[in-house]
């Protein structure tokens, strides 16, 4: 067997936190774009996140008989919110100041259709779900 020790949680190295201009349309005092800050979440809080968008769904035909079904744009909001580091999507004057609650509700009210699109794509990104198998084997070989 090969050493494990590279496994060991105080060797790995922690992903980092991205900065990334969501929009143009909020800007600082200087006049520039203001960076979103988005962090990776841990494959435990992606888990939660799915099941909280996944619900018992009966099968047409099939009494008594349900199969799971999951609500993917619910789960890519919320995932959004949760990786969101910067601004606090959280915070209740934020929330009030757009008439929603919640962070996912905060997020899709604040950004267009496109900027949220492409935001979904820079949090799924950040979390690993842009490499193929493929690429990642690719990778490792280099």
């Amino acid at each position: 067997m090969g050493d494990l020790s590279f496994f060991l949680a105080q060797n790995v190295a922690k992903a980092e936190n991205e900065k990334v201009v969501v929009s143009k349309r909020f800007l600082g005092a200087d006049g520039k774009p203001i960076q979103w800050e988005v962090k990776a979440i841990t494959s435990t809080e992606d888990e939660a996140i799915r099941k909280d968008c996944t619900k018992r769904v009966p099968i047409v035909g099939k009494k008594g008989q349900y199969t799971q079904e999951t609500d993917y744009n619910m789960y890519l909001g919320k995932l959004a919110a949760a990786c969101t580091v910067y601004p606090n999507l959280n915070d209740k004057i934020l929330q009030d100041s757009y008439g929603v609650m919640g962070a996912d509700a905060v997020l899709k009210r604040m950004l267009t259709a496109g900027e949220y699109a492409t935001y979904l794509e820079k949090v799924q990104k950040v979390n690993g779900f842009d490499a193929t198998m493929d690429e990642l084997v690719d990778e490792a070989k280099n």
